[in-house]
């Protein structure tokens, strides 16, 4: 037992090295995280794709760390704070990758979860490829376990191996409604892209410890970036892309046993981001205390000519009558801002009316850019009336260069997917900030910002409109084919 608390014990104590103070109602970005990692096969120092999970005063995050140019990272690195945001700890997960004594060669998409009935925080992650070939099968989908509050964590327990297909984009959620029948249940989505995408869903009843044999919901779906949510009477409903060419969701009622087919929610249509930027329009989806669930992604429908994106919203309260698609009024949509790769978060204490949520996602002050032009930013507005009306946007970090951040074999790099949970009364977007590189060496790191919603003035809101879709061409394919998750 020691041995698999060593790793985590040394990270502490580079976390203590780290821990960062954020003033009170501050809204400024504060680096949570820094890559530790020298090795020459990755890009130092780099920190891509946030994800987070909140409970109480706790919000847990994790994140690649030393991004590699053909996929995956050195290893994760997660960041916790337990109280609300005024300090965090940070480290990197034990028994991952090589770096830490682990099998894989390297490691990709952190999703975070907590199941309150066994006091576990969780972080699901995709590790693949061995030292002779590190992109590629085998692959696996392996869950990292806290048992002290996210503070220190144990060797990953494997979900799924992969050994002669490659698996692809995994996102974890446990029950936490004390209501449920199925209270304490954990649910791990991923597809195989060996087969055709083939979604694949598992389920845990005993906090994370095993998992059942992996299965297909009716139909065998195809697609990729589903993200289960819990609703309060136990129903899972787990919205994804049909491979970018439209957003659709299947759910169980039976604690996982079985899934559903899959029903339509929506087509998609995504303006292709400037400067090469890595950009998949993959949903972003939360519940609030009802059962209400919360889905968007970035699209042009409402655009002339498809020449920007908005950030969209279509919400279900049983999963399978979907609300007809709104554009959240960031910038008239005449303007030339793109906005795109959001992250939604709910808080669960609220709902239906008086439900508080909170977007946060980046975007380009002008969309007709060039690599070099570009002014990369990060964005952040804010409902309390279950999206009928949204602050003005908040610029929450200064822009960025492309050439700041990490380039990958898709373009470059912030992320595939960000994130936002509610703690202790705020909202903690979690984004990755970038600073110009020293010589080759990156300034790019996790960070999180913290906003009380409650403070924007009412009469500044803008109420959310029905506009008129203008654009329907069907949105493009990701140029080479490639997994785009990894």
């Amino acid at each position: 037992m020691k041995a698999r608390f060593s790793t985590g014990a040394v990270a502490i104590c580079l976390a203590l090295l780290l821990v960062s103070t954020v003033p009170a109602g501050s809204v400024l970005p504060t680096p949570i995280g820094e890559d530790t990692y020298t090795n020459p096969d990755s890009q130092h120092r780099t920190q891509v794709e946030p994800d987070s999970f909140a409970h109480g005063n706790s919000v847990v995050t994790a994140f690649q760390t030393g991004r590699v140019f053909d996929g995956g990272a050195s290893n994760i690195a997660w960041a916790t704070t337990t109280n609300a945001g005024r300090t965090w700890a940070t480290g990197n997960l034990p028994g991952t990758t090589g770096h830490e004594g682990g099998p894989w060669a390297r490691i990709s998409d952190p999703s975070v979860a907590y199941d309150p009935e066994h006091d576990v925080w969780m972080i699901s992650t995709l590790a693949f490829g061995a030292a002779a070939a590190p992109f590629g099968a085998p692959s696996a989908i392996l869950t990292s376990r806290s048992t002290d509050g996210g503070l220190t964590w144990q060797a990953p327990v494997t979900v799924s191996l992969g050994p002669s297909s490659f698996y692809d984009k995994n996102w974890i959620a446990c029950d936490t409604w004390p209501s449920s029948p199925y209270y304490g249940n954990c649910y791990t989505e991923w597809d195989d892209t060996g087969l055709g995408n083939r979604v694949l869903m598992s389920t845990s009843t005993d906090g994370g410890l095993t998992w059942s044999p992996a299965i297909s919901p009716g139909g065998l779906p195809s697609g990729l970036g589903g993200v289960p949510v819990v609703q309060p009477n136990g129903a899972v409903v787990v919205p994804y892309t049909a491979n970018f060419g439209g957003i659709r969701v299947f759910r169980s009622e039976n604690g996982g046993q079985s899934w559903t087919s899959s029903t339509p929610v929506s087509t998609q249509t995504a303006h292709s981001v400037a400067g090469g930027l890595r950009d998949p329009s993959l949903p972003s989806a939360e519940v609030d205390g009802s059962g209400k669930v919360y889905v968007v992604w970035h699209d042009c429908r409402f655009r002339s000519g498809c020449t920007a994106n908005d950030i969209v919203m279509s919400t279900t309260t049983d999963g399978f009558t979907w609300t007809p698609v709104v554009r959240i009024p960031i910038d008239p949509v005449n303007s030339s801002v793109d906005h795109f790769i959001p992250g939604i978060g709910v808080d669960p204490s609220t709902s239906g009316g008086t439900a508080r949520l909170a977007l946060g996602y980046y975007y380009y002050p002008v969309s007709g850019c060039s690599v070099s032009t570009c002014e990369l930013t990060a964005g952040f507005v804010s409902s309390l009336d279950g999206g009928s009306t949204w602050t003005p946007p908040t610029q929450v970090s200064g822009s960025m260069n492309l050439s700041w951040i990490a380039e990958t074999s898709q373009g470059r790099m912030v992320a595939d997917y960000i994130s936002t949970s509610f703690a202790g009364g705020y909202a903690f977007p979690v984004f990755v900030i970038a600073k110009p590189p020293t010589g080759t060496v990156f300034s790019e790191r996790a960070a999180a910002a913290r906003f009380d919603v409650t403070a924007q003035p009412p009469g500044s809101r803008i109420r959310t409109r029905r506009d008129r879709v203008v654009y329907r061409a069907h949105n493009r394919p990701h140029d080479d084919g490639a997994p785009t998750a990894n």
